[in-house]
């Protein structure tokens, strides 16, 4: 596989070290200058590795071939929509620049850096609003929660003011009928070649989602299926990008090709998700609910991402659906992007585990444990509950813009929790348990530099944080690398894992945000260690080389 190092280079505008406030009825403004004048300065971005997303296709029909074309140009009017909800039109400003300033724009989905607390990289673009494209640019939090508009929170939908500047609520499917009619006609063509009745099946109900913004018939049908070895996950789905709320839906697509040797050696494992329930380390209530069993998991090779999925740093494993009707019925897929996670694995852990952890311990980071970490993150996600135990809703709906944070850190560090007990079982052979700690150590420093805008570079800083506060792990000076302490590792794990789950149990607002404001920052010391990964060239991320060229289609 083709991999280069892709160095971004581009002129950047210094941002203020102040946060701006973020009390209840301050106007946020989708793009403002700064009332200072910003000296624009030029800065080395963090590299992205290259990687080429390629499959071996031999083994597929005529059919599927063609339908392969269908899904990729489904998949890129997800894109298309991703691209009005992250920033809008973007052809006034792309066609004006060019080179690497371009090239840039366009991996960030517009003029603000993913990897960098969303700063912005081009002059006179102002800050990102934290709502994004969802949101008027002159409306305040606390308009927002006084207006009277019916299924205002819903995931599905835009907020925008009438002709006498009222709010009002526009169903996605009204706002962009245009590009999501013709991606359902192409589902809908895509159906009839489908070699998986299964298959066919999904890809209608998913064109009828789409137009209609019911996902949960299609999500279910998604569930149900097991034969299929061309898989698509396309729609509204993740709320990532609504950084105000964290209600609102973005658009993705992901075409995948399923690696049927992993996927079977991964089957049995989602059968122990009730008994791993019930040992949590919590209260019953906190665990009462119990988790779908109907789960399975499998490999795949990616082969296109488009839309929210493609911005920044890019997914190596999925978990969906989100409807917590749906995980309590049939509980949820979980996605291993094969493919993809190989390339950070080799371009960016192991050079990052050469700098940052202790020599005596590097033996331990090892692609398998790098799997099982990341597999086990999605399974944890369906460990806890849904509903919160306080009569305040669902954990979505009441910990709002914290949800994701919470909910990824509640996946890493179940997913270590989930590791241990199997192992102590016996059911999980590959290698020491000594790997997955230390490879999940060295994880951290990977996703830590995701930065604070990302729900899972927040969950990273809280759990480095909560870590090291904890002992499990220690600094050695004299080198300046780090080495996993194993009993006090075990202690954390639990420790975390208790006091993350009792906050979305609680539905307790309050916690999550005294708990991210005290342990999801950076400190000089990890700041001076990330320094060092920058310096030493060490990419950040990766960036796809993607289509039917690529593929030989």
């Amino acid at each position: 596989m083709h991999r280069s190092i892709l160095t971004v280079v581009v002129v950047v505008l210094c941002v203020s070290a102040c946060e701006r406030s973020q009390e209840a009825g301050e106007t946020r403004p989708a793009q403002t200058l700064s009332d200072e004048a910003r000296e624009p300065s030029t800065q080395d971005f963090e590299a992205y590795a290259s990687f080429a997303l390629t499959a071996d296709l031999e083994s597929l029909s005529t059919n599927q071939k063609q339908m392969l074309l269908l899904l990729i140009d489904a998949s890129k009017l997800m894109d298309e929509l991703f691209w009005l909800q992250a920033y809008g039109d973007p052809e006034p400003l792309q066609s004006t620049l060019d080179g690497a300033a371009l090239q840039y724009f366009d991996i960030n989905y517009g003029p603000w850096d993913r990897l960098n607390e969303e700063r912005p990289f081009l002059p006179g673009v102002g800050d990102k609003p934290l709502g994004a494209g969802f949101y008027p640019p002159d409306m305040s939090i606390e308009e927002f929660e006084q207006a009277e508009l019916e299924n205002k929170v819903d995931l599905y939908s835009l907020i925008r003011r009438d002709d006498a500047g009222a709010l009002i609520r526009v169903p996605y499917h009204e706002a962009y009928a245009a590009q999501l009619q013709q991606a359902a006609a192409l589902l809908r063509q895509a159906a009839e070649l489908a070699d998986s009745d299964e298959f066919a099946t999904y890809l209608r109900l998913r064109a009828n989602a789409l137009v209609t913004d019911e996902y949960q018939a299609s999500d279910l049908a998604w569930m149900d299926m097991k034969d299929n070895s061309i898989d698509l996950v396309i729609g509204a789905i993740e709320t990532y990008e609504d950084r105000l709320f964290g209600y609102r839906a973005a658009y993705e697509a992901y075409v995948l090709i399923k690696d049927k040797e992993w996927s079977d050696r991964l089957a049995r494992y989602a059968s122990f998700l009730p008994e791993l329930q019930d040992g949590l380390p919590v209260p019953p209530q906190y665990r009462a609910e119990s988790p779908g069993t109907d789960s399975d998991l499998n490999a795949y090779d990616a082969i296109y991402y488009a839309g929210d999925s493609n911005a920044g740093s890019k997914t190596i494993a999925i978990n969906l659906p989100n409807d917590e009707d749906v995980q309590l019925q049939k509980g949820t897929r979980r996605l291993q992007l094969k493919n993809a996670m190989r390339a950070k694995f080799d371009e960016i852990l192991e050079p990052l585990a050469a700098e940052l952890i202790h020599e005596s311990q590097r033996k331990h980071v090892t692609f398998a444990a790098f799997f099982a970490n990341t597999m086990f993150h999605e399974v944890a996600h369906g460990l806890g509950i849904k509903n919160t135990i306080a009569d305040k809703g669902t954990v979505r709906e009441s910990l709002k813009d914290l949800a994701s944070s919470m909910e990824e850190g509640k996946a890493d560090v179940l997913g270590l929790y989930m590791i241990t007990r199997l192992h102590e079982k016996g059911e999980l052979q590959d290698g020491e348990l000594m790997d997955y700690y230390v490879t999940f150590l060295a994880s951290i420093f990977r996703s830590i530099r995701f930065g604070g805008s990302s729900a899972h570079g927040r969950a990273n800083m809280v759990r480095f944080n909560y870590f090291q506060n904890a002992g499990a792990f220690s600094h050695h000076s004299d080198s300046g690398t780090y080495s996993v302490n194993f009993e006090e590792m075990q202690t954390a794990i639990d420790g975390l894992s208790a006091r993350i789950l009792r906050l979305q149990g609680d539905g307790d607002y309050e916690g999550a945000e005294a708990l991210t404001e005290e342990l999801g920052i950076v400190t000089p010391q990890l700041q001076a260690d990330l320094d060092r990964l920058k310096n030493a060239g060490i990419p950040v991320d990766i960036v796809f080389e993607q289509g039917p060229q690529v593929l030989g289609l």
